[in-house]
């Protein structure tokens, strides 16, 4: 008998139950010849074995198996007990009688197993102590990881995932009046914990901004219901107040972090949408009463889509034109109150429920309109301007487009925090896409046991280029973050800093991020089957609710449009007040920096050294995004040469002025992420994040792969190098993919998700109906 007839005899019904005891026996690579005449004799007592299956067992303790041999033992092992329950894998006896046909089958099979000492020893290719150091070393990889994702404010993160542990704090399939309830539930049990006071610096003793968006992150892992309307609470309605207000404004703030004083955001209106200068809600001030009149003239004025509107929010920031006597002062924003304590609109106030919506059905979207109502003259946030009791209209800010910007800048923090919930809605569904694909299995070689999906390069592209995404969006929205509480900080401080560059570094990230979650999020779902569209394992919901990111706090188009705006302004000013030769020396750096990675030689550099190059991927994706906006303005510039209105010439240019903006934003995240790689001390850790990376970076050029070839970056051989290298790359983080999805740190009870436990006897899988929750 060969060695392709051990394999062969391996399906065997009744070896079945002795594999796990050839994997074992062998784990160590050989045996003694007393271990092994020991298992000769005791297996040839076996009178229950059938003697074809006897003689197979003795053919196997003849010879160690080779690595071929090996790598089918383990996988009839992985493929025979991958639905048995975590009790019955605890021990080989255990998962050899819960694999027997028969009850006499089974005592039979423990006696063997007792009688070879075996009985307690571990399921697996390994030793107990061997398996121990293993369970360990990936514990403690695990545990490095999540310092290295945790950062600065690991304390905040393990807070929220406390809270978030709560099982009661998920729910699906609920009518939508008892979802919102339970949502704002939610809401005041988030407020007793003392996480919204961190929004309020300068007024509550816990108050950090930075600190704030970090919870507000983690807890995008759990209900994106409760994070919205988290949002509108805390982040919108309540940083109205706290940063375009003044000190009468701030003393409601302890009431709004309390969830006493609920509020909503009232910005929006149906016939505009993103255009804010725009708006037609009108404030006219009353000389005669001394107070605003708030109306809206018109239905498309009316204010749409505002959360917290339809049945919670007792006060409103409304933001309306404001005119004094003959003149328009632009758009200010307004502290209004729409409920009285009862929760009956007040008089000249109508409200209207959205209705059920695509998702996030737990938040409490409505609708506002105005007649005629008074709004006492404190109502006015007046940060930056205030109207007197004589009427007279005085700012700090002369100009009044900037006055506008400023305000509006002041208000960033809202589109941070959607960007980074997109990203970490994407690592929920990545940790059950991931943890599910580790176990389940599906087709596979004829005769051999079924593959796990992991295993296939399709499956691990789906999943793994995306995770790789999440990693680096994850550690850009770090660097971002601190970007902004440095900008915050000055502004509290009484300081007018420029924001105009963190604008368009918040937009460009805000459109990252939220795509990415919507793109990830559908991946997940589809790779999970069938499961993923069952609302019990949270993809389905998570993927419904996921999808408005791209539209709320600014829709994607829209603020790549505004991005764009911000490079042609840089590009422009980077040339004022140089001289022709300075402008032509900069042109002809920049000329001669893109002939270093257009020449002969660096086309065709294809070693996997140079391709993983973390400087080289920082200069591909900078001269993608600097000769977009060059290419863009010099089209701009001939438009308007040749007498094109400046409205007109834009039209023209749009799709390539959203090209440009989408590089920067690619570039930006890249540059950022770079940043906090360098700061990671572990440096196992730094090179799995590094790993992470670079397969991030190089399936980027790939994507892009046709301008890269185009604008002669690229050679056709190299562009067949760099998919081939991100295969490899794919196939390095699919060995560790479980391990980053678990660094996430997102507690089970959250995940919520009975395939990310693929066990039939895990408590998740027993409840599957958690609409009770």
């Amino acid at each position: 008998m060969g060695d392709n007839d051990r394999l062969a005899g391996l399906d065997d019904p009744q070896l079945k139950l002795l594999v796990p005891l050839l994997e074992v026996v062998w784990s160590d690579g050989d045996l003694s010849a007393a271990e092994r005449r020991s298992m000769v004799e005791t297996v040839a007592a076996q009178g229950w074995l059938r003697p074809a299956a006897r003689a197979l067992v003795l053919r196997w303790l003849e010879a160690p198996p080779d690595a071929r041999e090996r790598a089918a033992l383990r996988a009839r092992v992985e493929a025979a007990t991958v639905t048995l329950s975590v009790a019955s894998r605890q021990s080989i006896a255990r998962a050899a009688e819960s694999l027997a046909n028969t009850p006499a089958e089974a005592e039979a099979v423990r006696g063997l197993y007792e009688a070879l000492g075996l009985a307690a020893g571990p399921l697996g290719g390994a030793r107990a102590d061997d398996a121990a150091t293993a369970a360990r070393r990936d514990e403690a990889a695990v545990s490095a990881l999540r310092a290295a994702f945790d950062g600065d404010h690991a304390a905040t993160r393990a807070r929220v995932r406390a809270f978030l542990s709560d099982p009661t704090r998920r729910a699906y399939g609920l009518d939508k009046t008892v979802y919102r309830e339970k949502v704002l539930g939610w809401v005041r049990a988030f407020a007793d914990a003392g996480f919204a006071e961190m929004a309020f610096p300068g007024v509550c003793e816990a108050g950090d901004l930075e600190a704030f968006t970090v919870a507000f992150e983690t807890l995008a892992h759990g209900d994106l219901s409760l994070l919205v309307k988290v949002g509108v609470q805390f982040g919108l309605f309540g940083g109205s107040l706290l940063l375009l207000g003044t000190a009468r404004h701030h003393a409601l703030l302890k009431g709004v972090a309390r969830a006493e004083t609920l509020g909503c955001f009232a910005m929006s209106e149906v016939g505009h949408g993103s255009n804010v200068a725009s708006l037609e809600t009108l404030a006219t001030w009353s000389s005669d009463e001394g107070q605003f009149v708030l109306h809206t003239p018109n239905e498309a004025a009316r204010k749409d889509w505002i959360g917290n509107a339809a049945a919670h929010a007792r006060y409103a920031t409304v933001f309306a034109q404001l005119r004094v006597g003959d003149a328009s002062h632009g758009v200010h924003a307004f502290l209004v109150q729409i409920r009285d304590v009862e929760g009956n609109p007040m008089p000249g106030v109508s409200v209207g429920d959205c209705g059920h919506k695509l998702g996030l059905n737990g938040v409490d979207n409505g609708r506002l309109w105005f007649d005629a109502v008074r709004v006492p003259r404190e109502g006015l946030l007046d940060r930056f301007a205030a109207v007197s009791a004589e009427g007279v209209y005085e700012s700090p800010i002369a100009n009044p487009s900037r006055r506008f910007f400023t305000m509006l800048g002041t208000l960033v923090g809202g589109r941070v925090c959607v960007g980074n919930a997109g990203v970490s809605a994407a690592r929920a569904a990545l940790a059950i896409a991931v943890r599910y694909a580790t176990a389940r299995r599906q087709f596979g070689a004829e005769g051999a046991a079924e593959r796990l999906l992991l295993e296939y390069p399709t499956h691990r592209r789906r999943l793994l280029v995306p995770l790789a995404g999440t990693v680096v969006l994850h550690f850009a929205f770090e660097a971002l973050r601190a970007r902004y509480g440095a900008v915050m900080r000055a502004s509290l401080a009484g300081e007018t800093p420029d924001t105009r560059e963190l604008e368009a570094e918040v937009a460009a990230l805000k459109v990252l991020g939220s795509r990415h979650g919507v793109e990830t999020v559908q991946a997940c779902r589809e790779a999970c089957g069938g499961q993923g569209f069952l609302s019990s394992n949270r993809l389905a919901d998570l993927r419904c609710d996921i999808e408005v990111f791209t539209t709320f706090e600014g829709d994607n188009v829209v603020l790549l449009q505004l991005v764009a705006k911000a490079l042609l302004s840089s590009y422009k000013s980077s040339f004022e007040g140089r001289s022709w030769v300075q402008i032509a020396l900069t042109l002809g750096g920049e000329a001669l920096d893109r002939g270093l990675d257009t020449s002969l030689v660096a086309t065709s550099r294809e070693a996997p050294e140079h391709l993983r190059d973390l400087a080289w991927h920082e200069r591909m994706l900078r001269h993608r995004a600097s000769q977009l906006v060059r290419t863009a303005a010099a089209r701009l510039r001939k438009r308007i040469g040749a007498k094109m209105p400046l409205d007109a010439a834009f039209l023209e240019v749009q799709e390539h002025l959203v090209a440009a903006s989408e590089a920067y934003a690619e570039r930006l995240a890249w540059s950022f992420f770079l940043e906090r790689l360098d700061a990671i001390a572990d440096a196992p850790t730094a090179a799995r994040v590094k790993r992470l990376g670079q397969l991030y970076a190089l399936a980027l050029i790939e994507r892009r792969s046709a301008w890269y070839l185009e604008a002669g970056y690229l050679s056709p051989s190299k562009a067949r190098a760099v998919r081939k290298e991100v295969e490899r790359l794919i196939a390095e983080v699919a060995d560790e993919a479980r391990l980053v999805v678990d660094a996430f740190g997102i507690p089970d009870a959250c995940l919520a998700a009975p395939i990310a436990f693929f066990d039939p006897a895990h408590p998740m899988l027993s409840n599957n109906d958690m609409t009770a929750a």
